[in-house]
């Protein structure tokens, strides 16, 4: 596959050919299969804090016997435990608690910080899911290393001009509807992708910029799906080509 080499003005300088991988079958099941496997390995063990609610005084307090102390019998009340908040006598004014049907209580099935998340799978699967995620970017616009040492304003006039309407830059804004009561006000685009190689160094804001040496499934296809906007640069096209062989 050929595509051309764009120099630091968005001008044509050259065609160069594209490493194999770019040319791959794209697999999309496999691909969703590898992202949702890195997408666990990646995530910080979360789960409920041991003890989490259980820490009342009420397991075993309560029987349902005759003329006994504190007995539920003939109460017309169910036998979960309980916690005394006043009493009258031998008359008491309590509430359920610790199981997991009252307030406050304990969770069933409470997830557990333990768990391990790490799965394996087949490195040709992982191998075939990047070459699809690779094959699928949208654009495989590739600049020389010239381009990354322009300053600000002169790399976004480029991308302008290369790109026009197409949405590079990486936009924040406020969600429409009930979500903005609900922990999830801002929602955001992908934006662009900037592939450099392991030796080049960039940093723009609204961009985001990866190595290819840290080059993930989840930075091509951010949601499992082939199509992100990506960018390379002619060192990170050869270093994929050795890389990915």
């Amino acid at each position: 596959m050929m595509t051309q080499l764009l120099d630091k003005t968005g001008k044509k300088k050259k065609e160069i050919e594209l490493p194999e991988n770019f040319s791959s079958v794209i697999r999309p099941d496999i691909l969703l299969k590898v992202y949702e496997v890195e997408k666990k390995s990646l995530m910080a063990p979360w789960g409920a804090k041991p003890g989490a609610g259980a820490s009342y005084s009420a397991s075993g307090i309560l029987k349902h016997q005759r003329h006994v102390w504190k007995t539920t019998y003939g109460k017309g009340i169910s036998r979960i435990p309980r916690k005394i908040m006043s009493r009258h006598g031998a008359s008491f004014n309590w509430v359920g608690a610790t199981v997991s049907s009252t307030r406050g209580g304990r969770k069933p099935m409470a997830p557990k910080s333990s768990r391990n998340l790490f799965k394996k799978i087949n490195k040709k699967e992982v191998k075939i899911a990047l070459n699809s995620a690779l094959a699928g970017s949208k654009g495989k616009f590739v600049f020389s290393s010239d381009f990354l040492k322009l300053k600000s304003k002169e790399f976004f006039e480029v991308l302008k001009k290369t790109f026009g309407d197409e949405k590079v830059l990486k936009k924040k804004s406020v969600r429409a509807g009930k979500g903005k009561l609900r922990g999830r006000k801002y929602k955001s685009n992908a934006g662009a992708l900037f592939v450099i190689g392991g030796k080049e160094d960039m940093k723009r804001k609204g961009i985001e910029v990866v190595k290819t040496n840290e080059l993930k499934i989840k930075d091509l296809a951010p949601s499992g799906r082939v199509g992100r906007l990506t960018c390379y640069t002619e060192d990170a096209i050869k270093e994929i080509g050795e890389k990915l062989k």
